[in-house]
């Protein structure tokens, strides 16, 4: 190879290099919490925030967020209990979607983050809803994908909870310990998936080696169990929804069995201009369909997001 090739493959090689936004691992100590989260892209950008859902973490938007990092400072913090963050001990740590909210939040707060679109997923969705609902006017824009905010969404997959919501009794909290399972953590990476070749395994082995943890179980168990506390928020937002109007776009996998896509079309009710695409795949959409939705989502933020849209009004 030639002087002249070579310094050509070379310069060419490092503007490639250059140009690929570089994710940095973070940990900040958060009401006594080391709270981990992933952060990447431009200081000065619009904030987007990423929530994660069960029973995976942050870890879940690891190739999402090279992908948007070029234009937007993007933020995915991992909850107690789940991924690199602290996982306290159940009996001095209340395991709930309030408590993970409240860290979120301070969390943002430390890190200089006042306004913010957000991506939700799954519980990812909760976590959210109570951050716009303690103040309104900062979400400059929602990314809904599986996550849910209507008794429609909820089927028979929810069947089993409901039934420890309303027993409350050691049986009905024993039955759902097979949700913890690595049959069911591997079925909630491929069911419903149009093409599962796409879906790498290392998600799964991943999943489950955090939540064989010695006491996670009873985390998750505790959070089955608070998880009715959100469909009582339900109505506060979709008021927020109806007053507020965010841009709203959602992809949402169609044949997840989890959230179906009955839980996706009643967005629609209370924010008319929200975009709905519902995909050919399963729960975590982003695994099968990275090169769908991407396209779509800096579409919908390009669309949306001002340069300045991360200050305060």
């Amino acid at each position: 190879m030639s002087t002249n090739v070579l310094e050509r493959t070379t310069s060419e090689t490092r503007h490639v290099a250059s140009s690929i936004p570089v994710t940095r691992y973070r940990t900040a100590t958060v009401d006594g919490l080391n709270i981990f989260y992933r952060e990447a892209g431009p200081a000065d950008g619009p904030n987007l925030l990423l929530l994660h859902g069960f029973p995976t973490s942050s870890h879940m938007f690891r190739q999402l967020i090279p992908l948007l990092a070029d234009r937007y400072r993007v933020i995915a913090p991992d909850y107690p209990g789940y991924g690199q963050s602290d996982a306290p001990d159940r009996a001095s740590f209340s395991y709930s979607f309030d408590r993970f909210a409240e860290l979120v939040d301070q969390l943002l707060d430390q890190i200089g983050v006042d306004r913010f679109a957000m991506y939700v997923m799954d519980y990812g969705a909760p976590v959210g809803w109570r951050l716009a609902l303690k103040d309104p006017g900062r979400v400059t824009g929602l990314i809904v994908q599986n996550g849910n905010a209507y008794d429609e969404g909820l089927k028979e997959f929810w069947d089993p909870i409901k039934a420890y919501w309303a027993e409350g009794s050691i049986e009905a909290r024993n039955a759902l310990r097979k949700l913890l399972t690595l049959e069911t953590t591997k079925f909630q990476y491929t069911d419903g998936m149009s093409d599962v070749s796409r879906i790498s395994p290392d998600n799964w082995v991943h999943d489950q080696a955090l939540l064989d943890r010695p006491g996670n179980d009873e985390i998750q168990l505790d959070m089955f169990y608070d998880y009715r506390t959100n469909l009582e928020l339900y109505p506060r937002v979709q008021s927020w929804l109806r007053e507020y109007e965010p841009p709203t776009l959602i992809v949402w996998g169609k044949n997840d069995y989890i959230f179906p896509a009955a839980g996706a079309t009643p967005y629609l009710r209370d924010v008319p201009d929200a975009e709905l695409h519902l995909l050919d795949t399963g729960h975590f959409a982003l695994e099968d369909k990275l090169d769908e939705m991407v396209p779509l989502i800096r579409d919908f933020l390009g669309r949306t997001l001002r340069p300045d849209s991360q200050r305060s009004l």
